[in-house]
């Protein structure tokens, strides 16, 4: 019933359209945002038929005898439409393992897309994977704001916004990437941790060019000088600043308390989530606690979400019990 093909160039058209009708997908499966990195990633994205029609994507790449979905991604998915029904989901996925088996792939590690993203409940692959014997091999905390059920500031939060207000800070959203990312962003990256950010300047730049409505830039500015800013990722339920960052200014501007509370509250009537993004560390055996601390303070709370290593062996023995 089903048949699997591994994604090839000309397929992008069918791919793209896919994607921006699935419940679970959000512009990063686009394949002019999966490809950016592409010299940087073996592709090994999969479409898998119902007959003549698509039924599902797997977004991934290969790495050794395993194939990964997504790692250039900050997560992967079995990507479906509305319309999926479980027991085609599961055959579906079945065949996908079969598929990688007979490729010689060994495992599948599935970098599962936190629900909150998805359009309507989709949690077929977290049931499938339970029943492939896969193992939890990462579980990650996102520090989460639910919109429809917002909680208050702490006190101490709400007095740093004011004093950011009294600071006469100005923020807007404009297209330079340029000022925040050299001035700020690399700067404090590379000062803190010694590393880069995951995407260069140019790339994100060619990202926001290609996603507008997707990618935008928020700088705040303190007497016509730039003192934070954020690149944020915007999908159709959740806002996510992707970057964000100020200069040494911050605690006595409170800047970046400022700039969070802004962007939460323009898209509050927009969107259903503020992702804070992760606060763990170590695959999830590391907890930051004063990260916790202070995005707790904005009234947000823990969301888990974990990967997964499934043996494609799996397939054979891969049943479904009914009564």
């Amino acid at each position: 019933m089903f048949v699997v093909k591994q994604y090839k160039k000309e397929y992008k058209q069918e791919w793209d359209s896919f994607v921006k009708t699935a419940k679970n997908a959000t512009f990063l499966f686009q394949r002019d945002f999966m490809d950016y990195h592409s010299d940087r990633f073996e592709d090994f994205s999969l479409m898998v038929y119902k007959g003549d029609k698509l039924y599902a994507l797997l977004p991934a790449n290969k790495k050794g005898n395993n194939v990964i979905s997504h790692q250039g991604l900050t997560y992967g998915s079995f990507v479906l439409q509305d319309s999926a029904k479980l027991f085609y989901s599961f055959n579906a996925f079945k065949k996908v393992l079969e598929f990688l088996y007979n490729e010689e792939i060994k495992k599948l590690d599935m970098r599962v897309i936190p629900s909150f993203y998805n359009n309507v409940p989709s949690d077929e692959l977290e049931y499938i994977l339970f029943k492939a014997n896969a193992k939890t091999i990462k579980s990650d905390v996102i520090l989460l704001i639910d919109y429809k059920n917002p909680l208050s500031f702490i006190k101490s939060r709400r007095q740093a916004i004011r004093r950011g207000a009294k600071n006469n800070l100005i923020i807007k959203i404009e297209d330079n990437y340029n000022d925040f990312w050299n001035t700020i962003l690399i700067p404090n990256m590379y000062n803190k941790y010694k590393v880069k950010p995951i995407h260069s300047l140019n790339e994100i730049k060619e990202l926001a060019s290609k996603f507008p409505e997707n990618i935008k830039q928020f700088n705040v500015y303190k007497d016509e000088e730039l003192v934070a800013g954020s690149t944020i990722f915007i999908t159709k339920t959740t806002i996510h600043p992707q970057y964000i960052s100020a200069n040494i200014e911050k605690n006595t501007l409170e800047s970046l308390d400022f700039l969070y509370n802004h962007i939460i509250n323009l898209y509050k009537d927009e969107k259903s989530f503020f992702d804070f993004n992760t606060s763990s560390e170590d695959s999830g055996n590391l907890i930051n606690k004063g990260i916790i601390f202070w995005k707790e303070s904005f009234g947000a709370r823990p969301h888990i979400v974990n990967n997964y290593l499934v043996e494609t062996s799996a397939y054979k023995t891969l049943e479904i019990k009914t009564t």
